[in-house]
């Protein structure tokens, strides 16, 4: 059988033992549940340490391939406010005689730590990026801001699942759309968007989560294709704190509503539920009285929005230096080499423009997203551009 998680040094030990006397390897390992090749690395590993090869060894990385030094940064900072008319390239160099070896950072790298010190004069001190949410608006107008979100997954007759998205207006709690989907991936929330906005127009905000297809942990400063797409529309973004779903209270109430009457029991396919969710969006919208409205229905309060959606324009910056498109695997080329930048702006256009010597400084929109500089190419993000309040690209 396998190690036993409460004594797993005395199995080790036990095994060990067992191999000195001279049993074989192939049925040892049979017998303890364990592969040979593992069996192979603990008894090399009781040869080269003794018994210290039976405790677990710490999966902490050697070192962090990016984290720059305590005292090179130190260094950094103190050689700025010794030389402080002096850029990121002639700090490096003098970074050089303090540090020589390979491991020297690059231009970029200098630049972000002085950004980050705020001894670039130019750039203006940044708020810091929250990880817990953005600030949380409570509008009294329709289409001021919209709610949206997945209820929570169910099977169906058939044993499929079944992702029900919704989109609700926050004042008048009007159910906008509630879409029976089968996938939470990101192109099919694309086209319920995409019909929400030409049936009731822009929305001023929306409101989500931080889950996909709404946000992504791994792309730069959270985003999603999604939220960049609603940013280009004039959209501001709000998120609640992870693990608070009360600050969605209104949204999440229509859920509970929803659960009760659209889902017990299950339709037996897609389509036969999704004909359910239409028949509670006509009766949540235009029967059923809220409290909260003064006993009205939502129908009575809510009216469409005044901004028409009509696609994306074509994003330019004329005040650039270069406007450059990212590829669909979020790079810009930039003098014939290849900058990371984020998958999620794929197709998107970015502004490039030079901010100091050998430094580049990539916007998108009017949001600035980082440094690079021409030798090493790669990007240094600034503090969360994005956050605290995702603000739009024009107020209309």
């Amino acid at each position: 059988m396998p190690w036993k998680e409460c004594h797993v040094e005395d199995e080790r030990l036990r095994f060990v033992a067992r191999r000195l006397e001279g049993e074989k390897m192939a049925p040892l390992c049979a017998e303890f549940g364990i592969s040979r090749k593992t069996g192979y690395k603990i008894f090399e590993r009781y040869q080269d340490c003794g018994l210290q090869a039976f405790t677990d060894r710490s999966r902490r990385p050697h070192r962090q391939a990016n984290r720059l030094p305590a005292a090179v940064e130190a260094t950094i900072v103190r050689l700025k406010r010794e030389y402080p008319s002096w850029g990121a390239p002639k700090i490096r160099e003098k970074l050089r005689q303090c540090y020589p070896g390979p491991h020297l950072p690059a231009i970029s790298t200098v630049h972000a730590v002085l950004d980050r010190h705020d001894l670039v004069a130019h750039r203006r001190r940044r708020r810091a990026a929250k990880a817990t949410g953005t600030e949380l608006s409570q509008p009294l107008e329709p289409n001021a801001l919209w709610c949206a979100d997945y209820k929570g997954e169910f099977l169906l007759g058939n044993r499929r699942y079944c992702y029900p998205l919704t989109i609700t207006d926050f004042a008048s709690r009007y159910l906008l759309t509630c879409e029976a989907l089968g996938t939470t991936q990101e192109t099919f929330a694309f086209t319920v968007f995409e019909r929400a906005f030409r049936d009731f127009g822009l929305p001023q905000r929306i409101r989500t989560d931080n889950g996909v297809p709404f946000a992504s942990a791994h792309a730069l400063y959270g985003l999603s294709k999604l939220a960049v797409w609603w940013l280009r529309l004039g959209i501001q973004i709000e998120r609640i704190q992870p693990g608070h779903p009360q600050q969605n209270g209104r949204h999440e109430r229509m859920h509970l509503t929803l659960k009760k009457e659209a889902t017990k029991p299950a339709a037996a396919n897609v389509l036969q539920q999704q004909a359910r969710f239409d028949a509670f969006v006509v009766r949540f919208n235009q029967e059923r009285p809220h409290q909260a409205l003064g006993m009205k229905v939502p129908a009575d309060v809510y009216a469409r929005s005044p901004r028409v959606y009509r696609g994306l324009q074509e994003l330019t910056y004329p005040f650039h230096d270069q406007t450059i498109a990212v590829t669909r695997c979020g790079r810009i080329c930039f003098n014939g080499r290849k900058v990371n930048l984020s998958h999620v702006f794929a197709g998107q256009n970015v502004g490039v423009t030079q901010v100091d010597e050998r430094i580049w400084l990539v916007t998108f929109m009017q949001y600035d997203l980082g440094y690079f500089d021409d030798e090493t190419c790669r990007l240094e993000p600034i503090q969360n551009p994005f956050g605290p309040k995702v603000l739009p690209m024009s107020p209309e």
